[in-house]
């Protein structure tokens, strides 16, 4: 699925996030910035020790990072540039304002990738692994701040992937970009 807003292409793929040669994957991480499973794991595996170094430093100056919030590191071994490690939220079924913290954490990466001046990046499924975030209303969440972004920061992006681990994750995000205004 491919969407043009403005000068920036939105399209949603299926793949392993990274593998792709993109200016900025994000990690969807947890608070300790230590690595864990699904997508964090991955990343640090693939990245290697540097990343690993990074986020510690990064630990050691700002503490546990936020849910929401976002911070950028280089790839290490991966063939994108950098990495955006950001936090979403757990789902309490929705009673612990979980759409507007995954919200912040999609717009907070897109902030930190706009200031370092990349015009690429890949998202995975944010919080919808062992965080429990339906992925349907996660996409639909995700859709819709990235959108908002683009539509307000027109020349920022050429192109923002949606990257799903499967295929049920790549069409609930299609299905929300295909409905996103």
């Amino acid at each position: 699925m491919e969407k043009k807003i403005g000068t920036t292409t939105l399209s949603t793929v299926v793949s392993d996030i990274t593998t792709l040669r993109v200016d900025a994957v994000v990690n969807a991480a947890n608070s300790s910035l230590m690595g864990g499973g699904g997508v964090d794991g991955a990343i640090h595996r693939a990245g290697g020790p540097s990343i690993l170094q990074e986020c510690k430093k990064i630990v050691s100056e700002i503490g546990r990072l936020p849910a929401g919030e976002a911070v950028i590191t280089t790839a290490g071994n991966m063939p994108s540039k950098h990495v955006i490690h950001t936090v979403g939220p757990v789902w309490h079924g929705g009673k612990k304002d979980e759409p507007a913290i995954l919200r912040n954490a999609y717009t907070n990466s897109l902030k930190q990738a706009s200031r370092h001046g990349l015009k690429t990046v890949a998202f995975p499924s944010i919080s919808t692994g062992v965080y429990g975030y339906p992925v349907s209303r996660a996409a639909s969440v995700a859709v819709s701040a990235v959108v908002d972004f683009v539509k307000a920061h027109p020349d920022a992006f050429v192109e923002i992937t949606f990257c799903g681990f499967d295929d049920t994750t790549e069409r609930e995000y299609a299905s929300a970009l295909q409905s996103s205004v």
